[in-house]
């Protein structure tokens, strides 16, 4: 009896070895440049911008009704359909939802993107998706708040945080969301948003382009198997994107929000990767960014089917830099300020934030904090060292409209120490691209350099105008170079 026991003992363990290496030898990292030849392959090519709107993506939701389980879960706060995407066959589901802030797209196109990647066959990429079709079975909610990503706003048509209402859920959003998590049962979900582009790697001036994070189910957010196994697989997400963007990778804040979506659903047995899309330089539609997108959860979704994530550790995962927020868009070092005739040499730290418009969206420049600003970093910085502050006036004559200036004509009248110019007929908020400041509904314009004026003034040195500060934006004077503004008239 002892030798059977022994025996059966032994049989069970070669058993479970067996499978173990089988596991191991089924995940092979897939080479970077086969996911990102995916992607060229089968990026959706009517999604060009970030601002894109519910209408705009209901037909091509359509289009994937032969390959795709498509079912209509519920309406928005203003009547809009929120619909579910389902494909594969596999033991294992996942659940994959964006835009839940609807002014945070960048997922939604690279969902897309992988829409038309798993409906494609007879490719160099087939083996890749019948191990996906296989192995798992996927449900995409591809925009969770479509009132918020029509006025291409944070907030849904209650102007409810929707990632605050997973308890309450007092939004039919937050309802919809909690019931097809419920319904599904999902052993891995993904939770995909957009971040500010001023989070950057902690104490580095480099960008966090993507931040990522296995959210907390406690607050003393401590680790289970469901919380390991989304941080071993985003271990494995960091392990492509240090290819592609060294050093470019945060560490999101694990703190518990006993409200949020994502702590919440890794406390109810779903192991949840949230990715955060951040900023990238010369990428302000975030087009790069969503390559990354794709390529990090597909190559998320084949670790999942074959188990590669347990290749990884938790520690590789707390290995990854935290996100800092020290990036600000222009930093001037030490500008002259004259104050009750004594003159200080401040830092300022400006940030431009973008505000939304009938015909686009316009930039708003702040003075966010100043005095030493050497923590922070920015994307643009300027030695002021003996250059002094200095105002910009108004140019007396209007001019007839926007259209009628130049971009010459504008810098010549900077030059000259003319911040504004008027105008005659236009609207307000209407959105300009000139290197200077336009008025229709009134005279004047504000200005200044303490910590929330609007950035406008000009730096001199012995009286000889060197740059212009125009809403945020530094424009030298003498050597201007090429860069798209995008103001609005006031």
């Amino acid at each position: 009896m002892k030798n059977s026991i022994q025996l059966y003992l032994l049989c069970f363990l070669l058993f479970a070895t067996s499978c173990k290496i089988q596991a191991q030898i089924a995940y092979e990292k897939i080479p970077s440049d086969r996911l990102e030849a995916a992607f060229e392959s089968y990026k959706e090519p009517t999604i060009t911008h970030r601002r894109f709107k519910h209408a705009d993506l209901q037909p091509l939701i359509q289009k994937h009704s032969a390959a795709f389980q498509i079912e209509k879960l519920g309406e928005s706060v203003e009547g809009k359909s929120i619909s579910s995407m389902i494909w594969g066959k596999g033991q294992t589901k996942v659940m994959l939802w964006s835009q839940m802030h609807g002014n945070e797209s960048t997922a939604t196109m690279a969902l897309f993107d992988l829409f038309n990647f798993l409906e494609a066959s007879d490719d160099e990429h087939e083996e890749l998706r019948k191990t996906l079709k296989s192995s798992l079975t996927l449900k995409f909610i591809p925009m969770l708040n479509p009132d918020g990503a029509d006025a291409f706003k944070r907030r849904n048509g209650l102007d409810i945080d929707l990632n605050r209402d997973a308890i309450s859920q007092i939004s039919p959003e937050a309802v919809i969301l909690k019931k097809a998590r419920d319904d599904f049962e999902p052993e891995f979900g993904f939770n995909l948003h957009d971040q500010q582009i001023y989070y950057n790697v902690v104490n580095t001036p480099k960008q966090a382009t993507i931040s990522l994070l296995a959210p907390a189910y406690n607050y003393e957010t401590e680790i289970n198997d469901v919380r390991g196994n989304a941080m071993k697989t985003i271990a494995g997400m960091n392990d492509i994107l240090q290819n592609l963007i060294p050093g470019q990778v945060g560490k999101y804040d694990d703190a518990f929000e006993p409200r949020a979506f994502g702590d919440n659903i890794q406390k109810w047995g779903t192991s949840t990767i949230l990715i955060e899309s951040g900023g990238y330089p010369g990428d302000p539609e975030k087009q790069y960014i969503r390559k990354l997108n794709f390529m990090i959860i597909l190559n998320a979704l084949h670790q999942i089917a074959t188990k590669g994530y347990e290749q990884y550790t938790t520690a590789q995962y707390f290995a990854i830099p935290d996100n800092g927020f020290q990036l600000m868009d222009l930093i001037i070092n030490e500008m002259q300020v004259n104050v009750r005739d004594k003159l200080y040499p401040l830092d300022l730290a400006i940030r431009r934030r973008e505000s939304e418009n009938a015909s686009g969206y316009f930039m708003t420049g702040s003075v966010e904090d100043l005095g030493d600003m050497q923590i922070f970093y920015g994307f643009e910085t300027l030695d002021a060292t003996g250059l002094h502050y200095t105002e910009g006036k108004v140019y007396p004559t209007a001019f007839e409209s926007v259209d009628k200036i130049s971009e010459a004509e504008a810098m010549d009248l900077l030059r000259q120490g003319f911040m504004a110019v008027k105008v005659k007929n236009g609207e307000a908020r209407q959105v300009h691209r000139l290197p200077i400041l336009v008025l229709k509904t009134t005279e004047k314009f504000t200005g200044g350099w303490t910590t929330g004026s609007v950035p406008n003034f000009f730096l001199a040195k012995d009286g000889v105008l060197k740059y212009g500060v125009v809403n945020g934006y530094l424009i030298d004077l003498e050597n201007p170079k090429k860069q798209e503004f995008r103001n609005r008239v006031f």
